[in-house]
């Protein structure tokens, strides 16, 4: 509503009152100035930067409200995600993100939770974590930024790291066999597999636009080259550096699990895109139907009775 003065024949002065506009159903969407927080710290040359600049995207492209916005990660450089998002986020205990994440997405299922973490954090201290979120199949997305190595602490074995790679924790070069972190997620329960590589922004987009549409426990790995302590460890993905990314077969059944984990054991650099896809019950439909089911039995009921029914129940 506005107000405003206006000259009047015979008087000094009138005021003229504007009705309010009628209110708009689509509320405009929000830019990336007003999403990004703080100036990323990572060094200079990081992949962790691109996924940053296509989660800024993602919001963009799919007007999500501030309020909308649930960003949530453990520890490690990948971690700090929360702190450059403009909106709710958690920047929560190492390895276990996962945890608060699942409790962000069952206490309030209008939101879609992003989850944001490394190697380390997901498939080491977080592992546990990792394997139940996912055969539970808690409806949000987990976007793992691997690099094969520690960088945070400045260069130790990671759980992806592959035999061969000399780090401070292994100076003769590591002997310990790798983890294949497709493998996990599709043996685990995941109903959303992918893979994909910060060196092709397009195709990172287009994998986290399909996780958020996908209801239940979405998987992303996604390749992000440590520049400063492992440098070239993905340039056989890479076209602009003599390597290959290669898709996904056309013909490839998203739907067939072992099809999917036959994808999976390819040798490096293997294939990107879409690996599996299941439509399953999350556990955020089962818990509303359990919910939904235990008030209709007390319909009606004033919380004292309800009450009261317990403590019948324990005499």
């Amino acid at each position: 509503m506005s107000v405003s003065t206006v000259e009047s024949p015979g008087s000094k002065t009138a005021i003229a009152v504007t009705p309010p506009a009628p209110a708009t159903s689509e509320r405009k969407g929000l830019t990336k100035k007003e999403i990004a927080a703080d100036h990323p710290t990572w060094c200079p040359g990081c992949g962790d930067f691109s996924v940053l600049a296509l989660y800024f995207k993602l919001i963009e492209k799919r007007k999500l409200e501030h309020e909308k916005i649930t960003t949530v990660a453990g520890i490690g450089c990948s971690s700090r995600f929360p702190y450059f998002v403009q909106a709710h986020g958690v920047h929560y205990i190492h390895g276990r993100a996962l945890a608060l994440a699942s409790g962000i997405s069952l206490s309030r299922p209008d939101l879609h939770p992003f989850v944001f973490g490394g190697d380390g954090d997901a498939f080491s201290i977080g592992g546990n974590h990792f394997t139940h979120t996912a055969r539970k199949n808690i409806n949000l997305t987990y976007v793992v930024m691997d690099n094969w190595v520690y960088g945070l602490t400045k260069k130790q074995t990671s759980p992806t790291s592959p035999l061969g790679f000399k780090s401070k924790t292994d100076g003769w070069g590591a002997v310990d066999y790798p983890i294949n972190p497709m493998k996990q997620a599709i043996a685990a329960g995941a109903t959303f597999v992918a893979r994909t590589t910060h060196t092709n922004p397009k195709h990172v987009l287009d994998m986290m636009e399909a996780a958020i549409d996908h209801d239940g426990f979405s998987f992303i790995e996604c390749l992000s080259e440590c520049v400063e302590f492992y440098e070239g460890a993905f340039d056989a993905s890479n076209p602009r550096k003599g390597g290959e990314f290669i898709t996904v077969p056309s013909d490839h059944d998203v739907r067939d699990e072992m099809a999917a984990y036959k994808l999976a054991d390819m040798p490096f650099p293997g294939y990107f895109g879409i690996f599996y896809q299941a439509s399953k019950p999350s556990k955020n439909t089962k818990e509303a139907e359990i919910i939904a089911n235990a008030r209709e039995k007390v319909k009606g009921l004033e919380d004292w009775q309800i009450l009261q029914k317990t403590f019948d129940r324990l005499k």
